[in-house]
């Protein structure tokens, strides 16, 4: 139980230290937003103070100085691609007789650069374009005045009244508090291989015991003792030989991942998905996720098989659990079941567990019927030992590869109404507002034609930065085919190492070869662009790339810890090892029980990126500890 103390304590310590931590919820200083060239100024324009602001928004003072025209303020953010400007605010001409400017208030997003433009009333002549990152609840002034009567040369400057907060403070404390409890651990372990400590600490926790030990015949404890006394390290030093903890390790760590970011991630930008193009680290964890359940299909077959189990009674095993992934997340994603019976009228269809059965029906089915008896052992005569992990599966190959060409096909030459063909965007105001209506081309056009746009996802990522108003779905029909491309590879890593079981080297460098061949296919696609490319990266559609620069890194992650955990032991996988062998009761966990206490309270500031921090934080630590727990008393819930 000392584990689950030291959890239990890194969570409170967590907490503490991010309450208590000063000038991570209030603005202070006067200082510039690093690289900024604005110069803060005084007088008036000081004086002039923000209302209480939202999180990652900022307060911004248009003040018009011109006497002959008004300004029209429109916005873009930069990480909107081709998008159309956003009006803003009209600020009328300034009083010329009284000398008065006139003054527009309007708040601006503070997660992206943004691109101003200032047009006058006048011929709706361009007056200045100005590219500036504001920082969260800072307070500012765009002074828009007339250099000179002569030119009639207009100036626009920015003017920093009240200079924002650091809102990435909270992670820096978190992050510090999380590695001194790391750092305390390793210290700890350390000590306990030291006999004098070991025997001090055994004494004190069980004085009669140690005693009586010491003065038997068998002397002081060894290595051997703590560790038959421990009966974690126990497991892991028997266990283990049968079970690669490595596996269980990866999955738990995109689990306790998926479980920060679907709680909040503290409100930050980069813990949410991407708005279309490109990754954040909340895109990351779902395709590990795939993947590693594509590895541990190839390793529990062959178990299975090995065992004497039928190929028709595994099938059937097969079906059933598909069956009941699937319909425990049609309940999960539609949450209203506790209010009554579902209603059909706007039940959403897809989800995650619903695209993680229907991905497992298809590849464990695949490995089950085209696997080959002796393949594994090398009783088969290969051609090229170089692919003997590959050659014997050439019809799963074939499969995946048709798969691909219907993927490519629907996506590429499947007429969508009102859109271009082939049509990759995000709609809104995207593709500078010409296909307002065709977010997600093809995928999203298949899904509202055979679901309905009232049983797919209302709120798709796009709709924030891009303004989409169709709805869409990221776990849609066509992205599944790529998601079954993801678990296939997760699969062939399940195969390499059963071909080269024990043979650590070979294992870790075809790990190594597949993430270059990953790498390099995704480098050509994406033209190592984010939006540029042929097919970009894009988690909403599952491209392509989005499949093979994942599964590059997975396989890097897998090898990392693969090789820290199953080959030199040097970390025990712990504490990701415990949510990783529970995953379903996790993931199916926090998601019901999301807005109850204790993964959920009632803030002080709702506004407050260290508030929230703290508490996705700490449901998230509380869902590591119940899984260490149901660990310790062998409870697993397996489907």
């Amino acid at each position: 139980m000392a584990a689950a103390g030291l959890v239990v304590a890194a969570a409170a310590a967590a907490l503490g230290a991010l309450l208590m931590a000063p000038g991570l919820t209030q603005p202070h200083g006067e200082g510039l937003p690093e690289g900024s060239g604005a110069e803060p100024r005084g007088g008036a324009v000081a004086a002039e103070r923000r209302p209480p602001g939202r999180m990652d928004q900022a307060l911004l003072l248009v003040r018009n100085e011109l006497p002959a025209q008004g300004l029209r303020l429109a916005a873009l953010s930069g990480s909107c691609h081709q998008c159309l400007y956003q009006f803003l605010a009209f600020v009328p001409p300034s009083n010329g007789s009284l000398r008065k400017p006139s003054v527009a208030a309007v708040t601006v997003d503070t997660q992206h650069p943004l691109m101003l433009l200032i047009n006058g009333s006048v011929a709706d002549r361009e007056l200045c374009k100005i590219q500036y990152h504001f920082g969260e609840f800072g307070n500012y002034s765009l002074v828009v005045k007339t250099l000179s009567a002569s030119t009639k040369t207009v100036s626009c400057d920015l003017v920093i009244n009240e200079g924002p907060i650091n809102s990435y403070l909270p992670i820096v404390f978190a992050f510090l508090v999380y590695m001194g409890i790391l750092a305390i651990l390793i210290v700890g372990r350390l000590f306990m291989k030291i006999d004098p400590v070991r025997n001090w600490i055994y004494k004190k926790l069980n004085p009669r015991g140690t005693d009586h030990l010491i003065n038997s015949e068998l002397g002081s404890p060894n290595a051997t003792d703590s560790v038959s006394s421990n009966p974690t390290l126990h497991l892991w030093s028997t266990a283990s030989r049968q079970r690669l903890r490595s596996l269980d390790t990866f999955r738990g760590l995109s689990l306790v991942i998926m479980v920060f970011v679907n709680y909040g991630g503290g409100k930050y930008w980069f813990f949410r998905h991407e708005s279309w193009n490109g990754l954040t680290v909340a895109d990351l964890v779902f395709p590990w996720f795939v993947f590693i359940m594509g590895t541990s299909i190839s390793l529990s077959l062959s178990s299975m098989l090995r065992r004497g189990s039928s190929k028709q009674k595994l099938l059937g095993k097969i079906l059933w659990r598909s069956f009941l992934l699937i319909l425990l997340g049609i309940i999960v994603v539609n949450p209203n079941y506790c209010l009554g019976p579902l209603s059909w009228d706007n039940l959403r269809i897809p989800g995650v567990l619903q695209r993680l059965g229907f991905t497992y029906l298809v590849v464990a089915a695949l490995e089950l019927l085209f696997t080959r008896a002796g393949a594994e052992s090398r009783t088969l005569e290969m051609p090229c030992p170089a692919l003997q992990d590959i050659l014997p599966y050439w019809p799963q190959w074939i499969f995946i590869l048709m798969l691909e060409v219907i993927w490519l096909c629907l996506t590429f030459l499947l007429p969508v109404p009102g859109c271009p063909r082939g049509y990759l965007g995000p709609g809104g105001i995207g593709d500078f507002g010409n296909y307002p209506n065709c977010t997600g081309g093809a995928a999203g056009y298949i899904d509202r034609l055979l679901l309905g746009e009232k049983h797919i996802y209302q709120h798709p990522s796009s709709s924030v930065i891009y303004q989409t108003t169709m709805p869409y779905d990221p776990e849609g029909i066509l992205g599944t085919i790529n998601t079954i491309l993801m678990a296939f590879l997760g699969l062939q890593a399940g195969k390499i190492i059963l071909f080269y079981k024990d043979q650590h080297k070979q294992i870790m460098s075809r790990f190594v070869i597949w993430s270059i061949v990953m790498g390099i296919i995704s480098a050509i696609l994406t033209k190592c662009s984010k939006e540029e490319g042929f097919i970009p990266i894009n988690k909403n559609l599952w491209s392509i790339s989005y499949v093979t620069t994942m599964s590059c890194f997975a396989f890097i992650l897998l090898l990392l810890i693969y090789y820290l955990v199953d080959v030199k032991r040097l970390w025990s996988g712990a504490p990701f090892f415990y949510p990783g062998m529970n995953s379903i009761l996790v993931y199916i966990g926090h998601e019901v029980f999301e807005n109850y206490f204790p993964f959920k309270w009632k803030m002080q500031d709702s506004q407050s990126h260290a508030e929230h921090l703290t508490q996705n934080l700490t449901a998230t630590t509380l869902w590591v500890i119940i899984s260490y727990l149901l660990y310790r008393r062998r409870i697993f819930w397996k489907i």
